[in-house]
């Protein structure tokens, strides 16, 4: 799925790079931009702005409106509506910053840019063939994983 976010939803825009979605965040474009970025780029366009979602269905733009806040809720909405997977997989993930593709790299290629307490305690790292960033399944990845599995109990119900 491709999308479209406006400024409002920048932690959710991170969610679905991680997920595997490209993801184009608005951030500082007008309403009109975004409407025309959606229809041009066949993008559905995400928004919590109810004029900007009214204006999108008006020019029969691709959108879907959030009506929650809470990360879980959003998440668990977008499945339902989308039929998204709620699971991460680093071979078809993007870079949550950029929306660049990421890519297995072995740890010697890395290791001169994490710290060593990272080198010490992980064997598994991607990196962003744009910006450059690393990651690794860190100790945040439990609170990660946490949060898919309520959204997939919420969507559940």
């Amino acid at each position: 799925m491709k999308f479209v976010t406006d400024g409002m939803l920048g932690k959710l825009t991170r969610w679905l790079r991680m997920l595997g979605h490209n993801v184009k965040y608005a951030k500082n474009l007008d309403d009109k931009t975004i409407i025309k970025i959606a229809k041009s780029e066949k993008r559905t366009l995400l928004t919590r702005d109810a004029d900007l979602y009214q204006q999108a269905t008006n020019q029969h733009a691709s959108t879907f409106f959030i009506e929650r806040k809470d990360k879980v809720e959003c998440l668990a909405s977008l499945s339902k509506r989308f039929g998204l997977k709620l699971e991460i997989n680093p071979d078809i993930s993007r870079c949550p910053k950029c929306n660049a593709k990421i890519k297995q790299v072995k740890k010697p290629e890395v290791s001169q840019k994490i710290l060593p307490s990272t080198k010490a305690h992980y064997e598994e790292f991607w990196q962003c063939g744009r910006c450059g960033k690393i990651y690794w399944q860190g100790a945040h990845w439990k609170r990660i994983s946490e949060t898919l599995r309520k959204a997939e109990r919420v969507m559940q119900e």
